[in-house]
């Protein structure tokens, strides 16, 4: 018969130890107070400064609070907000127009524009060479938004802007166009300068996704008889796939597009670069009363919008897939 006497102590000194694990892994389940006390002025800043303002933004876009109005802070009224904007408001419908305008004429040509550019910078083997070009791509995104923008006014000024001057003294064209005087050319004159502002960051993107596809799927089409063309098409593309979706995410705040406008042109001529965001912007800091409420109502309209473009292009291009 087998002998047991030293069985049962072995079990003992096992949930013993068992049990002082359990014990200490208690303890230590919250981790390293210390490290609370670190995060925590950072953590504070966040939800004072991020979470704080989704929920008061939220509760303001069902009242009529108005910055000047004494007490409106809290004047609920429903979906007020909402059937003065669908309904009453003249100027809301137009705005939103001139937004999908605006996009369109931007996003899809940022896109095609810093894939182009990504595409020529990946294929420079020099590295040198390459790191220069990314820096040169990226340096309008680091400029401040207003600098920027300024310095585009300053191009398309009728008397002294570079772009005259070279219709009038290279090409002979004696009337060159009115850039942000002209309603039919304001708004595409506030996106190219838009475009060159923020095409970088995409190209970046773009850089990122192309470099980390391996050259051995290169080599083996070439082998086949691919050519550049068929390569881009074939293998290029589809393996971007998940950075087009970051791109599109990222850039669907486009429609609320807010500094090119007010920097530039302020909304005119004749109300021609009123785009949505600027018409926020207008309703809540520039005109009568400060409608806030009426202003979040937008906002939160348009964030639902932004939600919506993001879901389908998560749902259209399936990037969990690949």
């Amino acid at each position: 018969m087998a002998d047991l006497s030293h069985a049962q102590p072995d079990r003992t000194g096992t949930l013993r130890q068992f049990a002082r694990e359990y014990r200490a892994a208690r303890r230590q389940r919250w981790g390293n107070l210390w490290g609370y006390a670190f995060i925590a002025p950072a953590l504070t800043l966040y939800l004072i400064f991020n979470v704080w303002p989704i929920f008061r933004g939220l509760a303001m876009a069902f009242t009529d609070y108005r910055y000047l109005v004494p007490g409106s802070e809290w004047a609920w009224n429903g979906a007020s907000n909402y059937q003065e904007m669908f309904t009453n408001d003249s100027q809301f419908w137009p705005s939103f127009g001139i937004s999908v305008q605006y996009t369109l004429m931007s996003f899809p040509t940022n896109l095609i524009l810093s894939l182009a550019v990504a595409l020529l910078i990946s294929r420079i083997r020099n590295s040198f060479l390459a790191g220069t070009y990314r820096v040169i791509a990226y340096l309008p995104v680091i400029l401040p938004i207003s600098v920027a923008l300024l310095l585009w006014n300053q191009l398309y000024n009728t008397q002294f802007g570079y772009f005259n001057l070279i219709l009038q003294n290279v090409f002979g064209v004696q009337s060159p166009p009115n850039w942000l005087g002209d309603p039919g050319w304001a708004l595409p004159s506030v996106a190219v300068a838009g475009l060159w502002k923020d095409f970088g960051a995409n190209t970046l993107l773009f850089l990122v996704g192309i470099y980390g596809i391996s050259r051995e799927i290169y080599e083996a089409a070439s082998i086949d008889g691919a050519g550049a063309l068929q390569q881009i098409w074939s293998i290029t593309l589809p393996l971007l796939r998940p950075i087009f979706v970051l791109i599109i995410v990222l850039n669907a705040g486009i429609l609320g597009a807010t500094e090119q406008a007010l920097i530039m042109t302020n909304g005119g001529p004749q109300n021609a670069t009123l785009t949505l965001g600027l018409y926020i912007y207008q309703q809540a800091f520039q005109f009568g009363d400060l409608r806030l409420g009426y202003a979040a109502a937008m906002s939160l309209l348009l964030g639902l919008i932004h939600m919506g473009l993001a879901g389908i292009t998560f749902r259209v291009l399936r990037t969990e897939r690949i």
